[in-house]
């Protein structure tokens, strides 16, 4: 195999170090190296099984129990992962006979409650599989801290963001977050998402949503990534509403922080220290 070409006064390269992003390759004569080029053709295909891997919700709902989450099964009106996949529109909503099982389960148990967790396979079920249950264990204490009253999980087979809102909505909810597989990259074959709707209902845009993404191990850790949504459903209750004008500003811990106080406000927006 051949060996790409290092140039000692690439400053590049340092950046590899601290990056999966594809720079500093390297090169063999005017081509890729082989090395380079194998690497970008097995992250495809990483990225291509991700989003064909059947959802096992069999298994994430028994890792669920064991985590002390009931959970409920429904599919989206997509028959199929080909549907899914050429008709958006019919995985942003539910089937008639799921709908008719939170129809039932409402019924049963009337008044609402104040939040539904929903997850769903989206383009990714091998994110969902693997980052699931370990968010939702560190979500569970701080839930029962404040007091919300909880649906069971709603899994959804071939389910896209907008089927929480009826989801939401069928279950009178205060407030609803899907966790889904967000649509894999070349580095990243396995990116959780979380959208968040305050005072949920069909026909929603994703104005009225907010989002915190790439939550994996490599990416946005499940204690900040929790922390950042309980900031954002505290305030969305306070406030009465979630989405555009609902700003993330949460308090985060940063190396630099003095002994590890908190840094008020997002980095984005406040103007840095003197």
């Amino acid at each position: 195999m051949d060996k790409p070409r290092v140039d000692a006064e690439n400053p590049l390269l340092e950046l590899r170090r601290l990056t999966p992003a594809r720079i500093a390759l390297g090169r063999t004569g005017t081509s890729m190296p082989t090395s380079a080029q194998l690497d970008f053709q097995y992250a495809h295909a990483q990225a291509r099984d991700a989003v064909h891997l059947p959802f096992d919700h069999a298994g994430l709902s028994t890792q669920l129990a064991e985590c002390g989450y009931e959970s409920v099964l429904l599919h989206s009106a997509a028959t199929n992962r080909d549907s899914y996949l050429q008709r958006p529109d019919l995985g942003r909503k539910l089937s008639n006979e799921s709908a008719q099982i939170l129809r039932n389960h409402a019924s049963a148990h009337p008044g609402g409650v104040d939040l539904v967790i929903v997850v769903a396979d989206g383009l990714s079920a091998l994110a969902v599989h693997r980052h699931t249950v370990p968010f939702l264990a560190r979500m569970r204490e701080q839930i029962e801290v404040d007091g919300w009253t909880v649906s069971p999980v709603i899994l959804v087979e071939q389910g896209r963001v907008a089927v929480s809102d009826e989801i939401g909505e069928l279950l009178g909810a205060k407030m609803v977050v899907i966790l889904i597989g967000e649509r894999p990259g070349l580095s990243s074959p396995d990116s959780l998402g979380l959208y968040f709707t305050y005072n949920p209902k069909v026909g929603l845009t994703d104005a009225y949503r907010n989002c915190i993404s790439n939550v994996r191990l490599e990416g946005l850790s499940y204690g900040m990534a929790a922390h950042r949504l309980l900031y954002l459903m505290r305030e969305a209750c306070r406030r009465q509403l979630s989405g555009v004008n609902l700003k993330d500003e949460a308090q985060l811990q940063t190396l630099e922080s003095d002994a590890g106080a908190d840094m008020k406000g997002n980095f984005l927006l406040n103007s840095p220290k003197t």
